[in-house]
């Protein structure tokens, strides 16, 4: 959430970076405006009220100790008619106050000065490109068929259980899907993250607290009984651990690492695009979050693209790294870094890990702060996937099949305790 003072002081600024986003109704950084203007004024008359209420409430007491009883009950009388105003100004405060933070809540956050102009996923700009060098079989299968054709998923019988879009991961395909978990795992504490196990449903409040919602609201599974909400990924329960908390600096930054199933409605997901492991509602995921000074969240952003780069490079897959465009980034970040790996037997890209700077979005809304030089600061956080499973699994699948199987990268097989499929 942007700070009022922010939208206040670089007006200009916010609608620039609102225009680079297409976002539809820049109209809402002059509601905040006049919303603020509005509680401050109404906060001034009932500072006012209530203090000429502490005045006649003194002078009763002074009137009432000289027996002056006549003019203390017309003083009375006085604070019955204050009384009302101050109620009826403190609900006035309470409706404008709420008013300014919903109306700051559908106001995404300002785009890096880096973020490329356009509007969906084919403006935004390739920064990087890591050729691994597949040779596939002649008449390659893509990764559904393999996966049929040496039972290792399930998906049939995943709709059969529950629905489209919930696999059952069967045998060595069981196997190496916990392998890559324990493999980005161990990847991650190498590179000094700590290690979390959340929970893996949130309260509406962590939901908020993020930037999930109320934007994404619709893509997420609800529990109704008891307002909770499935995570659409780790970062939302691990993020929150440091909501409404102040920090030292001597503490930042912080590394946290999680596995954790991710949970998405997908509204709206048809055709051939989402076959298979490509868009799945259940899903597992290794994230990264990192909590930052002002000043080193971007160093630590290179640090974590570099981080993702190593474990890509390792499994030996064609990568590359996309900067996304204003139109295509997510409501809440400044700026994002998408991984895409090649599927060679798909002739496409698939999208594996997204690595973005918040800046300090989320922890305005979040109450995250730090004390430096005896001020309180809010923290920048940031996150990434290393990294989302299922479209890994389809490339190792397709880009290391054979003419007798698939082999498994060098990496993965102290993991597996096998060598091929």
């Amino acid at each position: 959430m942007l700070q009022v003072s922010f939208i206040k002081e670089r007006k200009e600024k916010v609608l620039a970076g609102l225009k680079k986003r297409n976002f539809p109704k820049p109209e809402l950084v002059d509601e905040v405006i006049s919303l603020d203007e509005q509680r401050k004024k109404t906060q001034f008359e009932l500072d006012l009220q209530s203090g000429e209420m502490n005045k006649i409430s003194k002078e009763i007491g002074i009137l009432m100790k000289n027996s002056k009883k006549d003019e203390a009950e017309k003083a009375k009388s006085q604070t019955a008619v204050l009384k009302e105003t101050i109620k009826n100004l403190q609900q006035t405060l309470s409706e404008t106050e709420e008013k300014l933070k919903t109306t700051l809540y559908e106001i995404p956050n300002i785009p890096n000065e880096i973020v490329p102009e356009g509007k969906s996923a084919e403006d935004n700009l390739e920064v990087f490109i890591h050729h691994a060098g597949e040779k596939l079989p002649v008449n390659a299968l893509p990764h559904w068929e393999l996966a049929k054709k040496y039972d290792l998923i399930d998906f049939e019988l995943g709709v059969k259980i529950t629905g489209a879009g919930f696999p059952v991961y069967k045998g060595k395909g069981a196997r190496l899907q916990r392998s890559l978990s324990q493999y980005f795992l161990d990847k991650n504490s190498q590179a000094g993250y700590t290690e979390i196990v959340p929970p893996f449903v949130v309260n509406e409040a962590s939901g908020y607290g993020t930037g999930q919602l109320p934007d994404k609201e619709g893509q997420m599974y609800y529990v109704n009984e008891d307002n909770f909400y499935l995570i659409p990924t780790a970062e939302v329960p691990v993020t929150n651990i440091y909501r409404d908390e102040l920090l030292d600096a001597s503490q930042l930054p912080i590394k946290l690492t999680a596995y954790s199933p991710c949970f998405r409605r997908e509204a709206g997901s048809y055709g051939k695009d989402v076959r298979g492991l490509n868009r799945l509602h259940q899903f597992e995921k290794v994230e990264i979050v990192r909590i930052e000074k002002t000043e080193n969240s971007y160093a630590a952003l290179d640090e974590m693209l570099e981080h993702v780069k190593n474990i890509l490079t390792e499994l030996g897959l064609t990568f590359r790294i996309l900067r996304l465009c204003g139109g295509d980034m997510g409501f809440t970040s400044a700026l994002t870094y998408d991984f895409e790996v090649w599927s060679a037997a798909q002739e496409r890209w698939l999208e594996v890990s997204s690595v973005s700077n918040f800046e300090s979005f989320q922890a305005n809304r979040l109450k995250l702060r730090y004390k430096t030089d005896g001020k309180n600061q809010l923290c920048h956080t940031l996150n990434g996937s290393s990294l989302a499973l299922p479209r890994i699994l389809a490339a190792l699948l397709e880009n290391y099949q054979t003419e007798n199987g698939v082999k498994i990268p060098e990496v993965l097989v102290s993991y597996t305790q096998f060598n091929a499929i």
